[in-house]
């Protein structure tokens, strides 16, 4: 049997039992291993600017660029009857579409299939990316039909950066068409060439046009909504029961993709996802673990839009890695890579892609300090982060314990090296070391240094300067990690001078962040209004971590203080509620969505650091920390079908908010379904 016959995720509840606004109000998402993806509603509309069927990952200056908007599918009967497939959401709003068209949406080993129903009519659509090509294949097929009919599809397109504005002017297009093939250039950026394959000719119509469409969810954000896509033309061809077309579009060369058979790519695609399901760890094969894998992999990109990178690590005989954030709009940020590593790569078995994400963000270290973020389309990374270059001890350490691969624990030891010694004497953003207790210190002025970085213009929501809870817990844990890693390559003069920082680190913590009248720990020490006392999860990190900072007395009660007030089916609220500035819901425009970003707002990946931490305080009760991931399950019908999104408000019923599909959210779930799961095999 195939090893991903049964892995099928349908939206829970079916979309026949709540109707066309189900279609309409959730997302699917495929991509292509370079940044680039496919992605709109199960509707066929695109709500969001960032929505497309060709949504390219192109070189550095370009970045990621929307290609191609739509393809509207309309079926024309014999009796004249025109059935559209996908709701266009074009300004004025179209009518509805008929009740019940879409029968049923679902995943098959990641991929979407759509199936239509209407007039005796069943049409099947798929829609897959060859791996690493900026191409995009769409292949609809008659299931059912009272006798043929032809399918109409009219590519709409704006040739855009993804992070543009909907209202900006639409360029100048030059077409060349003959029946199958199309290619739309301008001046600016690749050509896309389009061409279409079935069982006899199609027909082009060259009819231009240019149509307004409406983006809800831009507008519900508050941004700018209104936008003009330009149409070539449209292509008809007539089809009979069983028989199939499929419509390429892409920005590689025609030879790149003009013989590409449908099947045989599909084919390719699912071989490729058989492999990583078979070589996930085993409890991650089957079930809501193969398809987290699947999601996982989605993450997971050749560092396209920066060519430098890739030339250098093929010059060395390695392949460049770098871990996009989140889609659609994260880049690929040195944080979440580092958090992210363990469950995209190790639980999933692909060390060497690992091992090239370590060697990858080697390079890019400056001044002891790990990118936050590379810009889209930038090649040089961004640095405002206290925790990113921190995290990478810990995204080490876990490789480490998987490969005991020597080599590249050697090649990385003098960067590690190297990042201590630049927090002892002091680096930007004023991250240093305070010499009156060793504790780490961090603050700039305008900047937002830790993971709780929203910032609106020039205000800095949660700023936190001063000495953090979270950064001094991963301050302890690199001292610690860098001083076993000196004693197995036998540098005992260095590993001592470790371990007597790290204690004094210890000493210090547990004296300087023990909350005693609230029994838990500040968020903030010596920070600009003194101590912090806000109830915030990232006092977790002291416990759950490999070494952890906080006396072992105390663990107990962190962990059930955290769970009391913090948790959700979904992740940990990053505030209290009842505490000053609590927002129960993330929602409105920017800046009350940034507002309620770390004020309350709900974390999927929180919710691994505090399984870690419930299974190092309750060794006995795994089952328990198995059962605070069974909020993820209808998740994964939701929001972005089969991947986990980014953050939910904090209060039931706990909407899905943010990214549709967040690396670390699917990473941390991911590790902690196989955690737990193998320990209640164990």
């Amino acid at each position: 049997m195939n090893a991903l016959e049964n892995i099928v995720r349908r939206p829970t509840p079916s979309l026949s039992q709540e109707g066309p606004e189900a279609a309409l109000g959730r997302e699917w998402l495929v991509t292509n291993g370079l940044g680039g993806y496919a992605s709109a509603t199960i509707a066929g509309a695109c709500t969001r600017r960032y929505h497309g069927l060709l949504v390219a990952g192109l070189p550095s200056p370009f970045g990621r660029y929307v290609m191609l908007d739509q393809l509207s599918a309309e079926i024309e009967l014999q009796d004249g009857q025109v059935l559209p497939l996908d709701r266009q959401s074009l300004e004025p709003e179209v009518a509805d579409l008929p009740q019940g068209i879409v029968a049923e949406f679902r995943l098959e080993a990641g991929l979407p299939v759509w199936e239509y129903a209407l007039s005796g009519v069943r049409l099947e659509k798929r829609i897959l990316m060859p791996h690493l090509q900026n191409t995009v294949c769409i292949v609809y097929r008659i299931l059912q039909a009272p006798h043929a009919l032809r399918l109409r599809l009219r590519p709409r397109m704006h040739f855009r950066p993804q992070e543009s504005v909907l209202s900006e002017k639409v360029p100048q297009y030059h077409i060349w068409s003959n029946a199958e093939r199309l290619e739309v250039t301008t001046e600016s950026v690749p050509p896309l060439r389009m061409r279409v394959s079935g069982p006899r000719e199609p027909k082009f119509g060259n009819d231009h046009q240019l149509l307004r469409v409406h983006y809800g969810t831009e507008r519900a954000r508050g941004y700018d909504f209104l936008g003009t896509v330009w149409s070539p033309g449209g292509f008809q061809i007539a089809l009979s029961i069983g028989e199939e077309v499929a419509v390429w579009a892409s920005t590689e060369r025609w030879d790149a993709f003009e013989a590409f058979v449908p099947a045989a790519v599909q084919g390719a695609e699912i071989k490729r996802r058989v492999h990583l399901v078979e070589r996930a760890a085993p409890e991650a094969r089957t079930g809501i673990g193969a398809e987290l894998v699947l999601a996982a992999d989605q993450f997971i990109i050749r560092p396209h839009a920066r060519p430098a990178d890739e030339a250098i690590a093929e010059a060395a005989g390695e392949e460049a890695r770098t871990v996009i954030a989140g889609y659609h709009w994260f880049t690929d940020w040195g944080r979440d890579t580092m958090i992210s590593l363990e469950g995209l790569t190790l639980v999933t078995g692909r060390f060497d892609d690992a091992r090239q994400l370590l060697q990858t963000f080697s390079r890019y270290v400056r001044d002891g300090l790990l990118p936050n973020l590379f810009p889209e389309g930038g090649r040089s990374g961004l640095y405002h982060t206290a925790d990113a270059t921190l995290w990478y001890f810990h995204a080490l350490s876990r490789y480490w314990q998987a490969t005991h691969d020597r080599e590249t624990l050697d090649l990385l030891l003098p960067v590690l090296q190297d990042i201590v010694q630049w927090h002892i004497r002091g680096t930007h953003f004023g991250i240093h070391v305070d010499p009156a207790d060793g504790l780490l210190i961090q603050g700039a002025e305008g900047y937002q240094l830790t993971w709780m970085d929203a910032k609106v213009d020039d205000w800095v929501v949660t700023p936190r300067r001063g000495k953090a809870v979270e950064i001094n817990a991963l301050w302890y844990n690199a001292l610690r990690l860098l001083e076993g890693w000196n004693r197995e390559t036998g540098n005992e003069a260095a590993a001592g001078h470790l371990f007597d920082q790290a204690a004094r680190v210890r000493e210090s913590f547990n004296r300087r962040f023990w909350n005693a009248p609230g029994d838990y720990l500040f968020d903030i020490v010596d920070g600009e209004a003194g101590d912090d006392a806000l109830f915030r999860p990232n006092q977790i990190f002291a416990v759950s971590l490999e070494h952890p900072v906080l006396d072992s007395g105390r663990w107990e009660a962190v962990v059930n203080k955290v769970a009391a007030q913090l948790l959700t089916p979904v992740g940990l609220r990053t505030l209290a509620p009842g505490q000053r500035d609590y927002r129960p819901t993330y929602d409105g425009d920017l800046r009350s969505r940034d507002a309620a970003y770390h004020q309350g707002t709900a974390w999927a990946w929180l919710m691994g650091p505090l399984i870690d931490a419930w299974c190092r305080v309750y060794p006995n009760q795994i089952d328990k920390a198995a059962e605070l991931l069974a909020g993820f399950e209808p998740h994964l019908g939701e929001a972005c079908v089969g991947s986990i999104s980014e953050i939910f408000d904090a209060e039931s019923p706990f909407h899905p908010r943010g990214c549709i599909a967040q690396a670390w959210s699917v990473a941390e779930v991911l590790r902690c379904w196989v955690k737990t799961h193998q320990a209640a095999g164990s």
